[in-house]
């Protein structure tokens, strides 16, 4: 999609931060403290992401979860920005930004996807 596209499709903070690589501000997103089942899906393009079977709370002001509902739909890129050196986490359809990987999760998996809010759409189940 076209810069113009993506700017028609997404509310300006969705843009900001798939498109820019923004963050939202900690324990503000609306998916950060949502522990109904279901699935989450990339607010982008619609990939299914993450699942609420793997989400947990981290405390960290982010929704997190210990592993990617379909390992193929997220892309881990090597994250240099700010002076650290980071994995950011990617819908692997469309490369918008979805947050960032660290290796201090929980069991089974050790790690912590901490994922903006507005980079997600979630679909409860019934």
């Amino acid at each position: 999609m076209s810069k113009k596209d993506w700017k028609s499709s997404l509310t300006d903070e969705q843009y900001r931060v798939l498109r820019k690589k923004g963050t939202e501000r900690p324990f503000s997103g609306e998916h950060n403290f949502n522990f109904k089942k279901g699935k989450y899906f990339c607010a982008g393009c619609g990939a299914e992401l993450f699942s609420s079977t793997s989400k947990f709370d981290a405390g960290c002001g982010w929704p997190s979860f210990y592993e990617a509902a379909l390992g193929k739909n997220v892309k881990e890129v090597l994250d240099k920005s700010h002076g650290m050196i980071r994995t950011e986490v990617v819908c692997a359809n469309c490369e918008g930004h979805l947050g960032h990987v660290f290796n201090d999760g929980p069991n089974p998996t050790g790690l912590r996807y901490c994922i903006n809010s507005v980079s997600l759409n979630f679909d409860e189940e019934e």
